[in-house]
């Protein structure tokens, strides 16, 4: 039997970051990928039949990714800032947050509310949550924080309380008052996740601050070259810094005693590792190792690419649809409207309204596509529905997604001055350019448990309820959650010498390479 010092089971973003950075301090290190190419969700693939256009297909927006990552591997890697942070319309008129004009945002403010007012309260609020990224984002890259510990680097009780005590909803209705500014506001809290604004369990909180936090800033960057270039780039890191990647090697099972461990994949092959780092859920962790997982997580989202030949035209004839696109586009996406299709997916329905967002990524790198396509002024779009529990699936995956799809569409089609349809392009068999992804179809094509794009819920950046901060790595449950000690780096899954490396890990979720980075630097640390 081949042995390794690490052994990595599954080749997705964080795995690669984990094989870098362990190949390159000098560890024999093997990774173990399902499908037959590295990258997992952050892919870049020709999703239409004869069209040169290279679409993240999934994953397909950064934010959490340290740059001290790409830096320390040497990743030929960059993404770009999104000068328009959002468009929100409103019958004919929108409201337009340009991040690079505070006047003009102003402006647009004064245009669909009235007054100043609610400007002036996003100012301020976005103040404080920049404050916090400032503060916070660092950490993730260090050992874990106590809570207490975490508290004393954010040093400002108000924006404590208001992120991480009390549900988010009471904050957005303190300090907003119109129902469009609070539903912007409330979306980056229910991104990947099925909950509401008032929940008890704060998961929207969690979600919300993951989603401010990021590069210490809460900007969403789009990756130049589309997601496939950071994967590329990382494998290429791996490769040269020494370690073995395998495709098409689905790992079966792991067994350890805490000192060596034994993965067996593929039709009969077994591999010897001092340790072993999982790039998969918590759910298919414990599943490896024979253990009880636990319920399954539950994704609620639909993803849905196009190709269009041209931009639509927009009810609001005020902003050009090239700044409309190129930021986050928000449909159904008031206080309101959040708030009633959630309950209506609660129910087992399917939202009358179907909440989601939009942005373009060919209007900030065109790059992904072709010359000729780009000449031609043919675009991409990725929409993100929210509130799409994989429940609602059950049943009738196909019958429902297609109602879903054609619910948020005529949203769409709703503050548009044509329909969308009527845009898309077509591929060389002359069928539109459209394909959607229900959470089955996610677990199905990616393996993310129950089509969930964090693994499941996002834990608190800061060491579980009896955590010591320090000590073994971990005592938690692989299946379960995020309730107990997890290590010094948030990776540990109860056994000494296999660490969590996804986006299940505490400090886990988004394209960011955290719990990579982590898992390593657990495994770093153990054998010095």
């Amino acid at each position: 039997m081949k042995e390794y010092d690490v052994v990595i089971v599954g080749g997705g973003h964080n795995g690669l970051v984990a094989a870098a950075y362990l190949a390159g301090a000098g560890k024999r290190v093997l990774v173990l990928e399902r499908l037959e190419a590295t990258g997992g969700a952050a892919v870049s693939k020709r999703a239409f039949t004869g069209v040169d256009a290279r679409l993240s297909r999934y994953s397909y927006l950064v934010s959490l990714l340290p740059r001290k990552i790409v830096d320390e591997l040497g990743l030929r890697f960059a993404v770009r800032r999104r000068r328009i942070s959002s468009y929100t319309p409103q019958g004919d008129r929108g409201l337009l947050v340009d991040a690079g004009d505070e006047a003009r945002t102003r402006e647009q403010f004064v245009r669909l509310t009235g007054s100043e007012r609610e400007f002036e309260a996003w100012r301020r609020f976005y103040a404080m949550t920049g404050q916090v990224a400032r503060r916070v984002f660092p950490t993730l890259t260090e050992p874990l924080p106590t809570r207490a510990e975490l508290e004393r680097r954010v040093d400002d009780r108000a924006a404590w309380e208001a992120l991480f005590e009390r549900p988010l909803g009471e904050t957005v209705e303190e300090v907003f008052a119109d129902d469009t500014v609070r539903g912007v506001v409330l979306t980056d809290a229910l991104i990947g996740t099925f909950t509401h604004a008032h929940d008890p369990s704060l998961r929207q909180n969690r979600c919300f601050l993951y989603h401010v936090i990021g590069g210490g800033t809460g900007d969403w960057d789009v990756p130049i070259g589309g997601m496939g270039a950071f994967t590329d780039a990382l494998a290429d890191a791996a490769r040269a810094a020494g370690a073995e990647i395998v495709t098409g090697a689905e790992v079966t099972g792991i067994a350890t005693d805490g000192a060596v461990a034994e993965v067996a994949y593929g039709d009969g092959h077994t591999v010897g590792a001092r340790d072993v780092l999982v790039n998969a859920s918590p759910h298919a962790l414990a599943a490896l190792l024979g253990e009880p997982s636990g319920p399954k997580p539950e994704g609620a989202q639909l993803k849905v690419n196009m190709l269009l030949r041209r931009l639509p035209r927009l009810r609001d004839a005020a902003v050009d649809p090239r700044e409309a696109f190129a930021g986050t586009f928000h449909i159904a996406e008031g206080y309101g409207q959040l708030q009633r299709a959630y309950e209506q997916a609660a129910a087992g329905a399917v939202p009358d309204a179907p909440p989601s967002e939009i942005y373009c990524h060919s209007l900030t790198d065109p790059s992904i596509l072709s010359p000729e396509l780009a000449a031609q002024g043919v675009h991409t779009l990725t929409l993100f529905g929210l509130h799409a529990p994989a429940r609602l699936f059950a049943a009738d995956p196909t019958g429902v997604k297609e109602r879903l799809l054609a619910a948020t569409l005529a949203q769409l089609d709703a503050v548009l001055a044509e329909p969308i349809a009527d845009c898309l392009a077509v591929d060389a068999q002359g069928r539109p350019c459209l394909e959607a992804k229900s959470p089955l179809d996610l677990e199905r094509e990616v393996g993310l448990p129950g089509g969930h794009i964090f693994h499941r819920d996002l834990a608190w950046p800061y060491a579980p309820e009896g955590a010591s901060g320090g000590g073994a790595e971990g005592d938690s449950a692989p299946g379960g959650d995020v309730t107990r000690a997890t290590g010094r780096w948030g990776v540990g899954t109860g056994h000494a010498n296999v660490f969590l490396c996804g986006a299940g890990a505490v400090r886990g979720g988004g394209v960011s390479g955290v719990p990579g980075h982590n898992a390593a630097m657990a495994v770093l640390e153990k054998t010095r």
